[in-house]
């Protein structure tokens, strides 16, 4: 069965990601799905709400679970992926916009930084795990 090209296009930048690009990848689809999760707060579409916000939840627990604990910051990490869980189990529980956003915005700082980083070690192949 012939793939879609989208779809083919898709796998194809997962599997040619550097673990920079894949980390960078992991934090756009959890703004995303938090944005959607707004979406739903915003039309009081509970559901879509619910299944959004579990999404960026499994997000946050990849990245945690991605976590190299034999370097001091992932500690600093772990921290603020901890907290941005309890946000989204919070803001879940309570269909709350304002801890969303709070979610939200923390995954919006860290994205960003991540972005700076990533374009200031552009140039040799720089390995974060060596």
């Amino acid at each position: 069965m012939a793939k879609n090209p989208a779809q083919a296009y898709g796998n194809n930048k997962i599997t040619t990601a550097s673990p920079a690009e894949l980390t960078l990848m992991l934090y756009e689809g959890a703004i995303k799905f938090s944005n959607l999760a707004m979406m739903g707060l915003e039309k009081g579409d509970y559901e879509a709400v619910n299944v959004n916000i579990q999404k960026t939840r499994a997000i946050i627990v990849e990245l945690t679970s991605t976590l190299d604990h034999k370097y001091p910051v992932a500690e600093d990490f772990q921290r603020l992926y901890d907290y941005i869980f309890a946000l989204l189990v919070e803001a879940n529980m309570q269909k709350d916009k304002e801890l969303l956003e709070r979610a939200l915005d923390e995954l919006r700082d860290i994205r960003d930084i991540w972005k700076q980083i990533m374009s200031k070690t552009k140039g040799p192949q720089v390995y974060l795990d060596t």
